[in-house]
């Protein structure tokens, strides 16, 4: 049915006279629904289960890749922060001491420059 098809469209293409056209139509028509549901099919409107069922999977897959990638991400993030909390005491008790040793009348020479 499909060589027909080309065959059929090919003619009308170079044809181009209305009463080819409407041959092509009429030769469409008398396959009714079923002709309706082989265009439907080669167009992609309808879609075998088969089909269906592996795009849904697929669909899956990313998905739970998806939740597991940011739960990754989540974990990472807590970790950061744990390790920003952690950064900040040990700064606030570095100022801590250096207050209570220049009230012990200990004087630093310089402060330490960086690089």
């Amino acid at each position: 049915m499909i060589p027909e098809l080309f065959t059929a469209l090919a003619a009308a293409e170079a044809a181009e006279s209305p009463t080819e056209i409407a041959k092509m139509i009429g030769g469409f028509a008398q396959y009714g629904i079923v002709g309706l549901i082989v265009v439907l099919l080669i167009w992609g409107v309808l879609v075998p289960k088969y089909v269906m069922a592996a795009l849904t999977a697929e669909k899956d897959n990313w998905r739970t890749a998806f939740e597991q990638e940011r739960s990754a991400h989540q974990a990472n993030r807590e970790q950061l922060a744990a390790a920003q909390a952690a950064i900040d005491v040990a700064t606030e008790q570095g100022r801590a001491l250096i207050r209570l040793l220049e009230e012990l009348g200990h004087r630093p020479d310089d402060p330490p420059r960086s690089a």
